[in-house]
């Protein structure tokens, strides 16, 4: 046994492999104390400029959200807040250009890469000999957690103990163990894990598990909201529509909150981009000069790009892991995906951008890869973030590569 598969095989429950293939590197890249100051700096302002924008979202007509590519099934629920965090647990994507960091998108719902930079990245890293950028994140997010467990009981008007469950699709290892994680970081008393398919809606009463037993707070960080209110019943019982009901009338809590999907469509960032454009007084000159150093050209058309002849990324408002993701220039298709599952949904169209190159260490021996930056935002404060490495446009076939810092931990 080769020493990747004897480091990873001490893991327990970790899937360092995905679909057959090697996702979890055994590898190291050496990063800056400087890096680590400039990825949360990023990541603390770009959210401030998300918050600000999606409070003032919540004040706006129907017709906007559904413009900004959301589900006409969402209405009645998207100006819900009950949580005084917009998202407890989001990833902002982020590119190393010659320009400095660029944002291409959040995923402020359902954001998966967790116990790779809260948990695996520290133990590779001390497999290398070098620091782990992420120490301490951990036991921040167990805090966050269960902060946001405290508020998410009192809005509905709980005063005891509250009944919390973790869920999500127990067939999927990915999904099911991100969730185990969460819930061991949490240390919530009495808190489990149910999976979804054993999960009960009463229609104006609750939501109960498999023993009847009825819940106070349901955790569905895996599960996409706009995904769930799709749900329906063998019976065609519109089971994610009268769950997101029981949100509303308090009967239930649900967490990631339902502010998070707010600002889950990709259109925000185009919606954000052209009040910059426009000079807007909604943002201060300090906001339009952080949304000018961080975020790209965004737009609901491609005109912009077409007239200048630059190349240009089309991307469903809501979608994942570079499915239905299009490369264009020039008029010509530079880049098609090999899923187009997302392909409903209205598209945004964003400035291209070159990932950095890095050598990495596979299996298969060194290779040349695309680097990606997932940043999180935890209860609205930067905490950990890592490396995805492979194709020019991240896929669900990307790797893991774990980074650490050599020499003493001089970036607090």
């Amino acid at each position: 046994m080769g020493k990747r598969e004897s480091f990873y095989k001490s893991i327990p429950s970790f899937w360092d492999r995905l679909y057959g293939e090697e996702y979890a590197l055994y590898d190291c890249l050496p990063i800056d104390p400087q890096d680590i100051r400039s990825i949360r700096q990023a990541t603390n302002e770009v959210y401030q400029i998300y918050k600000k924008f999606t409070q003032m979202l919540r004040q706006a007509p129907d017709e906007t959200f559904i413009d900004l590519g959301f589900p006409e099934k969402a209405l009645p629920f998207l100006k819900l807040s009950l949580h005084p965090y917009e998202t407890v647990i989001g990833r902002f994507d982020f590119v190393q250009t010659e320009e400095g960091l660029k944002m291409i998108e959040f995923n402020s719902d359902t954001p998966t890469f967790i116990r790779e930079l809260f948990e695996v990245n520290g133990l590779v890293a001390e497999q290398f000999g070098m620091n782990d950028p992420n120490e301490g994140e951990a036991e921040y997010l167990g805090k966050a957690l269960r902060n946001s467990i405290f508020h998410c009981a009192k809005q509905i008007g709980l005063t005891g103990h509250p009944y919390v469950v973790f869920t999500a699709h127990e067939e999927d290892i990915e999904d099911r163990e991100t969730m185990m994680f969460l819930l061991k970081t949490a240390q919530i008393k009495g808190a489990t894990f149910v999976p979804l398919n054993q999960l009960q809606v009463d229609a104006g009463k609750g939501v109960y598990d498999g023993a009847g037993n009825k819940i106070d707070i349901l955790y569905r960080h895996t599960y996409p909201l706009e995904a769930l209110l799709e749900d329906v019943a063998v019976d065609e019982f519109p089971i994610g529509i009268e769950c997101m009901n029981l949100v509303l009338q308090r009967k239930v809590g649900m967490l990631n909150p339902v502010s998070a999907f707010l600002m889950q469509s990709k259109a925000v960032m185009a919606g954000i981009w052209g009040l910059h454009e426009h000079e807007s007084p909604f943002f201060t000159k300090h906001e339009h000069e952080m949304i000018d150093r961080y975020f790209l050209p965004t737009y609901l058309d491609e005109d912009p790009f077409m007239e200048k002849n630059e190349r240009y990324v089309e991307k469903p408002a809501f979608g994942r892991e570079g499915d239905t993701v299009v490369v264009r220039e020039n008029g010509k298709t530079l880049h098609t995906p090999k899923q187009t599952t997302y392909h409903h949904y209205i598209k945004i169209y964003q400035k291209y951008v070159e990932l950095p190159k890095a050598r990495i260490e596979t299996e298969a021996g060194r290779k040349e890869a695309h680097l990606l930056i997932g940043s999180f935002i935890i209860n609205e404060k930067a905490s950990a973030f890592g490396y995805r490495a492979g194709a020019q446009i991240t896929d669900n076939l990307s790797y893991f590569l774990p980074c650490g810092v050599k020499g003493a931990r001089q970036w607090i």
